[in-house]
């Protein structure tokens, strides 16, 4: 079977199992995909993105599957690349998305078997490339025959969804092509053929939890509007990270002020939503012994760091809450009542930008502690989205351009000045892509500023800047421009006229937050 005859078996069985975007670096090797790829979208089986750097496309297309996860459909979205390094700069997105449980497909493309361990040129050993970061992985040779994709790519894209596992994540496909890499004949696409179909396994029955215990509700990133829904119900004081997608109106804004005054000193229960990961007050509530901690997970992965859970459940069903349970509700609002000041730039840039409207995604490390911080219960809440799986300060950039991509709404990302260093390239569009509304917004404290918050600090003033938190020579105006953005720089306080404009293309805003 020839290069061509297998690119487009696996095009068209990409298309039949619900892909509708694919993120292509261009190389040699992947180019009878490339054909297919093109070939396809004029069809208008699917779209086809196409980015020069592929550490950038993976992040891009972590993006786009979140943004189809947003919107209730999820969806797996496959990245093309060529051969050798090309692959392995897929790494970084491809763990993000199997610890986030996003649905990535790395279709990578290598040379014919019996090249291997001959020292042609760009031929490594592809297959189990990513390990245990990926759910699934299937090799395909060059010769096999295309009547393989069917059973192969459905197995790859259940795999991907968690249909069978309730496990959600990257899978990966290594194909070989061998020469001639150019088809002879010209393909129209006609209709698209059944998919194989695979059953998802049932959801889970919910687990009664009873009344009456003082029980707090933690959501952590990813966690949603049921952890704020069943939170209500039950009258739990909810403790709700940003970009949970629970921080919702009625959620304790102040919790680790709270905690750390021991208002939490008599709590009985913890419910525990999506993986917290933003604070180490939390963790040690969740370790306290005596403390019965139930992890609510609808998927096969859950968070119990401390090995304290004492039940995890795919669902819960509440009970009307008692009278005790009413009062210890108004205990953590009457708290929360007194609104704490804003006392840092950073925390007072995180206000402003959280009271915008349309999506918010916000990048790791000292941003999104400082939201954590100010940002009250609203709708908002429910509108925003980070890369919490590692935490990572990589790939933020690509991730809200992919998002801004799929969802087709004007898209804020929030991150700091070396965030921006890691993915400026993520600013990158090509000329034959299509702009998109992404409004950047570098947090400049000329540094990592979350160091100085940490135990690092008392290190020697010197080593701690070296070492730590590591102020780089780097114009950020310069740098957006210089990738086709328009950029300003502005203080905290033009954040409100900023933030006043409508959005249009992509646009940097350098905010100093250094005074």
């Amino acid at each position: 079977m020839t290069a061509t005859g297998m690119a487009r078996a696996l095009v068209t069985q990409l298309a039949a199992a619900g892909v509708r975007d694919v993120v292509l670096s261009p190389g040699s090797r992947s180019a009878p995909l490339a054909y297919a790829l093109a070939d396809a979208e004029a069809a208008g089986w699917l779209r086809t993105h196409v980015r020069v750097d592929e550490r950038t496309a993976g992040f891009f297309a972590l993006g786009i599957a979140r943004g189809w996860g947003l919107r209730g459909e999820p969806r797996v979205v496959a990245v093309v690349t060529t051969s050798g390094t090309a692959v392995a700069n897929l790494h970084p997105a491809v763990l993000e998305a199997s610890h986030s449980g996003v649905p990535l497909l790395v279709v990578s493309t290598d040379r014919p078997h019996e090249w291997h361990g001959t020292g042609a040129n760009q031929t490594t050993r592809q297959t189990g490339l990513f390990g245990s970061a990926v759910r699934a992985t299937v090799e395909l040779p060059s010769r096999a025959n295309p009547a393989a994709a069917r059973g192969q790519v459905a197995r790859l894209v259940a795999a991907a969804l968690g249909t069978l596992t309730r496990d959600p994540g990257p899978a990966h496909l290594n194909v070989s092509f061998g020469e001639p890499l150019v088809p002879d004949a010209a393909w129209t696409p006609g209709d698209l053929p059944a998919p194989l179909r695979v059953e998802p396994v049932p959801a889970p029955s919910p687990t009664h939890l009873p009344a009456g215990r003082r029980t707090l509700a933690v959501a952590g990133d990813g966690a949603g509007p049921d952890a704020h829904r069943l939170a209500t119900a039950a009258g739990w004081p909810l403790l709700a990270e940003p970009s949970s997608g629970a921080r919702l109106p009625g959620a304790i804004v102040g919790y680790l002020r709270h905690l750390a005054a021991g208002l939490a000193d008599n709590v009985e229960r913890v419910v525990v939503f999506g993986h917290p990961t933003l604070s180490r007050p939390i963790s040690s509530l969740l370790g306290r012994p005596g403390v019965e901690v139930v992890v609510v997970s609808p998927t096969a992965r859950w968070t119990d760091v401390t090995g304290s859970a004492s039940l995890v459940t795919g669902a819960v069903a509440v009970a009307e809450p008692t009278a005790s349970d009413r009062a210890w509700l108004r205990t953590w609002q009457d708290a929360d009542a007194t609104a704490a000041p804003y006392p840092s730039p950073i925390q007072r840039a995180a206000a402003a930008l959280w009271n915008t409207e349309g999506w918010l995604v916000l990048g790791s490390s000292n941003t999104v502690r400082a939201f954590d911080a100010v940002a009250p219960g609203a709708q908002r809440g429910a509108r925003v989205v980070a890369n919490r799986g590692l935490a990572g300060i990589d790939g933020l950039v690509s991730t809200a351009h992919g998002l801004a991509t799929c969802l087709g709404e004007p898209v804020r990302l929030v991150l700091g000045d070396l965030s921006f260093a890691h993915d400026v390239g993520g600013l990158a569009r090509g000329e034959t892509e299509p702009e998109v509304d992404l409004q950047v917004f570098v947090l400049n404290d000329h540094g990592g500023g979350i160091f100085g918050s940490l135990e690092h600090a008392s290190a020697e003033p010197a080593m701690f800047r070296r070492y730590f938190t590591t102020p780089q020579v780097q114009d950020v105006v310069a740098a957006a421009v210089g990738v086709g953005a328009r950029a300003s720089r502005i203080g905290v306080d033009a954040l409100a006229a900023a933030l006043a404009r409508p959005m249009a293309g992509r646009e940097v805003l350098d905010v100093d937050i250094t005074a």
